[in-house]
């Protein structure tokens, strides 16, 4: 959906719709990733955890409004701009709209068919930006120094997140009349397969090995200390998803009603595979795997939500939840420390749903399709649309592991990216942000034993 000039009328349904859709968007980062997160990790780097993806939302939030939305939704899609659009286009946000000397308006809105001003689609988009990027803290857990941080958060952003969001949803290198659509067909991602979970699932492959190891990692047990901050984050994550799958039709319509029902499906689904698959493997049904399981079906089905059918939904979830489930061991296999299993959920579940819309995809029941895609193998689309899934897919990972591990590098070597070993056993929250998340209760309690 790329930034054309055109005539705009306001079409107030669709547009309240948006913006309710961006709201509960931003709520999927905080506070829900945030204590989804937070409850994961030990006690006594919690309030870190949470300043991480808060500062995530600040920094990425600014730059977006200055530079971002500019180099994702630019106009021009052809020679270096098939991979990112012009960062001074609408710096700002300047020149965004327009009013002609008569009175009548012209837009550069991505959304102007629907009747969304340009102005909506800057506040939709930008709550994706902003959780891809908070993401990836879940690999990086009691590891990175926070300035560090701050640092990967504008230049990672700039360099990887802009640009994949301008191949894909503004027609450049992997969208609608783009280089592989030209040559294959065009690869589906309803909102964000490619551009938000594989891209922060690599991020945060590169940096888990980048960093290295938690000191006492694995043989030291690092239980997640708040179970029901866990559940509670998925459970606003869920609801927030909503927002974030149906949102992405741009429109209260049709398309935006399949998407919400396919995403509530496969979550079920999903839930329900990763919950076996723990009670066969470890013979209970856990809490913390509810909680992921939730999230494994909203990962994969993001890119699908739209172009798959309730059966086909249902596939989605169960695949991923059974998948993921199985894949949060490969830390252990391969010895990375991926903290938080980014790994395991995003970067796995976002390839399942990208590539079973090769074998899923079909345009019956109201499916929205961008132009040129076809239907997937199981449908009577043949082999086309799987194997265009595929290399959309690998071109995302691939691109985003490789600049990560390159602006790491850098970082690594201006400034330092990892915390002292004293830090990080005496406590990140004490040693960095100088509070604790838990001195009145552990005040309290000495009290009423005294």
């Amino acid at each position: 959906m790329a930034s054309t000039a055109s005539a705009f009328c306001l079409n107030t349904g669709n547009n309240a719709w948006m913006l309710t859709s961006a709201v509960i968007v931003l709520m999927m980062t905080v506070p829900a990733l945030a204590f989804f997160y937070g409850g994961m990790v030990r006690a006594k780097s919690v309030l870190n955890m949470l300043m991480m993806n808060y500062i995530a939302a600040g920094i990425v939030g600014f730059v977006w409004l200055l530079w971002g939305y500019s180099m994702a939704f630019g106009t021009a899609t052809t020679g270096i701009n098939q991979f990112f659009g012009n960062p001074f286009q609408f710096f700002g946000l300047q020149g965004l709209v327009e009013s002609a000397a008569d009175g009548s308006a012209s837009s550069f809105s991505p959304l102007a068919t629907t009747g969304v001003p340009a102005f909506t689609v800057v506040a939709f988009q930008v709550t994706f930006a902003v959780i891809t990027v908070a993401l990836i803290t879940g690999a990086i857990a009691d590891r990175m120094k926070f300035g560090a941080w701050i640092a990967f958060t504008v230049i990672w952003a700039t360099i990887v997140y802009f640009p994949l969001a301008h191949m894909v949803w503004a027609g450049g290198f992997l969208g609608v009349g783009g280089f592989i659509s030209q040559h294959l067909s065009t690869p589906i991602d309803f909102a964000g397969g490619t551009v938000v979970h594989i891209d922060a699932g690599a991020a945060g492959l590169a940096l888990a090995l980048l960093l290295g190891k938690r000191k006492g990692w694995p043989k030291e047990p690092m239980r997640p200390h708040n179970l029901p901050y866990v559940m509670l984050g998925a459970a606003l994550l869920w609801v927030g998803w909503f927002g974030f799958n149906a949102g992405s039709e741009g429109a209260a319509d049709g398309t935006a009603s399949r998407a919400w029902l396919n995403t509530f499906v496969a979550t079920c689904v999903a839930m329900i595979g990763w919950l076996a698959t723990e009670k066969l493997r470890d013979g209970h049904a856990t809490s913390l795997g509810a909680a992921s399981g939730i999230v494994a079906g909203l990962v994969a089905i993001t890119p699908a939500a739209s172009s798959v059918d309730t059966w086909g939904a249902m596939v989605v979830g169960l695949v991923a939840g059974v998948l993921c489930a199985i894949a949060i061991g490969i830390k252990y296999k391969f010895g990375f420390d991926d903290a938080l299993d980014v790994v395991g959920v995003h970067l796995v579940g976002g390839l399942t749903g990208t590539v079973l819309i090769g074998f899923l995809a079909t345009n019956n029941q109201g499916a929205w399709y961008p132009t040129g895609a076809k239907n997937g193998l199981l449908y009577g689309g043949g082999f086309t649309q799987l194997i265009t899934q595929i290399v959309a897919a690998l071109f995302a990972l691939v691109f985003s592991f490789v600049l990560t591990w390159v602006i790491a590098s850098i970082i690594k070597a201006v400034r330092g990216i990892r915390f002292s070993q004293d830090v990080e056993v005496g406590g990140i929250d004490l040693a960095v942000h100088g509070e604790s998340a838990y001195d009145t209760i552990g005040a309290r309690i000495s009290s009423e034993v005294e």
